[in-house]
């Protein structure tokens, strides 16, 4: 799994090691209880599907200083504002980010791609036919999901008929 890239599915162990992909499950849940020991210096983690081998966060300074950096390049405002509207919604058009966004999304749209957070998933039926965008893969590694259902849940939207008054006293003064 260290020289692995990505993440490795359980079929791909089983593949490999020529055993049952039971038997690949039960033998990394050995390794995940094995590697929360606070001695060891990684951890197994489960995001996109599969498994990897992750060093420990505690311990990110030593690996930066081999030349190796934890994080990829930080994404924009604007970038994370529309990658969690297409987490959330999608398929998604960009007209629908922007009347959401309430801003011309083009921009973190095209850097999201070049990054391969998020795809073409298709066009849409409506006028024009827009393009649909869609998280990737890579989505789910960078932010340590197993799957679109990991997600966070969104918060409860306001209730409109809520009394101003009450929001008030949420403001510090």
């Amino acid at each position: 799994m260290f020289a692995s890239p990505d993440p490795v599915t359980v079929d791909e162990l089983a593949a490999i090691l020529s055993i049952p992909a039971s038997t690949v499950q039960s033998l990394l849940l050995e390794l995940e209880k094995e590697y929360a020991d606070p001695e060891r210096g990684f951890f197994l983690e489960r995001v996109g599907g599969g498994v990897r081998l992750c060093s420990k966060p505690q311990y990110a300074p030593y690996v930066e200083a081999l030349g190796q950096t934890t994080r990829p390049g930080q994404l924009s405002q604007a970038a994370l504002e529309t990658l969690a509207i297409i987490a959330y919604r999608q398929p998604i058009t960009r007209p629908e980010i922007e009347a959401i966004r309430g801003v011309r999304a083009e921009s973190a749209i095209a850097s999201l791609i070049d990054r391969g957070l998020i795809e073409e998933k298709g066009r849409s039926d409506g006028p024009g036919r827009p393009i649909l965008y869609g998280t990737t893969q890579e989505f789910l590694i960078r932010f340590g999901l197993d799957s679109l259902a990991s997600l966070p849940p969104l918060p409860a939207p306001e209730a409109e008929d809520q009394d101003p008054q009450s929001k008030l006293a949420l403001i510090d003064p």
